[in-house]
């Protein structure tokens, strides 16, 4: 199973998220298209913070464990927090779509 924390402060600040596990959902002979998606939401939105909004975040991987941590280093700018209400949301989509047995979204005061 996957897990994103979702970290923010009482105020509603993102200060940073964790998504960890994989997901296995994937069948016999078969890739785990729950576990790519995930991943292109996580990875192109940590990607388009550094290189689109110019954001200046911390980010620890292991690909085997399918751990991601990335964090914020400064208050995000406004498009920037668009960025991550997209990925929150398509990551809610996922675990609505496939269950909470593969996919659960948390989210953490800091």
């Amino acid at each position: 199973m996957t897990t994103v924390v979702i970290r923010r402060t009482k105020a509603q600040n993102y200060k940073g998220f964790t998504c960890m596990g994989h997901a296995g959902y994937a069948r016999p002979g078969k890739p785990d298209i729950l576990c790519a998606s995930i991943s292109v939401l996580v990875i192109n939105t940590i990607n388009a913070l550094e290189e689109l909004a110019g954001e200046t975040v911390q980010v620890s991987t292991n690909e085997e464990t399918g751990f991601i941590q990335c964090i914020f280093e400064s208050s995000l700018q406004e498009k920037s927090i668009f960025l991550m209400d997209s990925m929150v949301f398509g990551l809610q989509q996922l675990s609505e779509t496939y269950g909470k047995k593969y996919l659960t979204v948390k989210f953490e005061e800091v």
